[in-house]
C-alpha cells in the first residue's frame, strides 16, 4: 500500500476482537498455563522438533523494539561438543562467583533454591539457546547504526520466547553466568553483540523436583489509580 507523502508505509491492522466474556475466559485460562511454568534444572535429553524451537523464535521476533530495529540475535545450540564447552567455561566462572565474588546476602537468597557452580543441565539439555543484544547494526557499506533501548527490546523477547516455548510444552531456564564473553568466542559472534541470557530449554527429566514457592498476589504486584 502506498504511504502518504512523505510518511512511512502503512497497511491496516490486523486486530482480531473478542466478546468480553470471551477475553476473561481466555485470558484467565492463559493465567493459569503461565502459573505452571517453572525454571527446571533437570532436563532429559529426550530430542525436541527443531520445528518447535524455530516457531518459538519467530514469536519471539515479534517482540516490540526501540525504532523497530529488533535488536537481537538468537543462537540455537545442539551440539554436544559445543554444549560442553559451554558448560565448561560457565562452570568456572560460576566458581569463582560462588567462592569470591557472589556477596553473602546473593548466595543467601539463592541458597532455598538449592543452586551451586555444577551446570549439568548445559550438557544433558537438548537445546540451549544463546540470547545477543545487537549495540548497534551494521549496514552493508559498514557504517553502524545505532539501536535503541536494546535492554528493554531483547528482555521482552526473552519473555516471549520462554512464554512461547512453555506453551509447546517445553521447560525452560534461564542462565546467566556473569561475565558471558566467552559465548561470543565459543559461538563466533560479532563485537557489536554482547550476550544477555542463555536460555535452557527440552523436556524435564522424569524425576524434575523444583523448590516449593510462592507467588507474590494480585494485589502486591499491582495498583490501580
Amino acid at each position: 500500500m502506498s504511504s502518504q507523502e512523505g510518511g512511512p508505509d502503512m497497511q491496516p491492522l490486523a486486530f482480531r476482537e473478542y466478546a468480553e466474556s470471551d477475553m476473561v475466559e481466555r485470558v484467565h485460562a492463559f493465567r493459569e498455563e503461565m502459573q505452571r511454568r517453572r525454571s527446571v534444572r533437570a532436563f532429559s535429553d529426550r530430542a525436541v522438533a527443531r520445528e518447535v524451537i524455530e516457531e518459538a523464535i519467530g514469536a519471539a521476533g515479534t517482540a516490540p523494539s526501540g525504532a523497530n530495529m529488533q535488536p537481537w540475535h538468537f543462537v540455537v545450540v545442539s551440539d554436544a561438543g559445543v554444549k560442553r564447552r559451554i558448560r565448561e567455561a560457565a562452570e568456572a566462572e560460576e566458581r569463582e562467583f560462588y567462592a569470591q565474588r557472589a556477596p553473602r546476602e546473593w548466595l543467601d537468597a539463592l541458597a532455598p533454591l538449592g543452586t551451586d557452580e555444577r551446570k549439568p543441565f548445559l550438557e544433558s539439555a537438548p537445546y540451549l539457546i544463546a540470547i545477543f543484544a545487537e549495540r548497534y547494526g551494521t549496514l552493508p557499506d559498514g557504517r553502524k547504526v545505532k539501536h535503541y533501548y536494546v535492554q528493554e527490546s531483547v528482555g521482552i523477547a526473552t519473555g516471549m520466547l520462554i512464554t512461547a516455548l512453555h506453551h509447546a510444552g517445553l521447560a525452560t531456564l534461564t542462565h546467566t553466568p556473569s561475565p558471558m564473553d566467552f559465548l561470543n568466542d565459543i559461538l563466533g559472534r560479532p563485537d557489536n553483540e554482547r550476550p544477555f541470557l542463555l536460555l535452557v530449554t527440552g523436556y524435564p527429566a522424569p524425576d524434575a523436583r523444583v523448590p516449593v514457592i510462592a507467588r507474590k498476589t494480585l494485589r502486591e504486584i499491582a495498583s490501580w489509580v
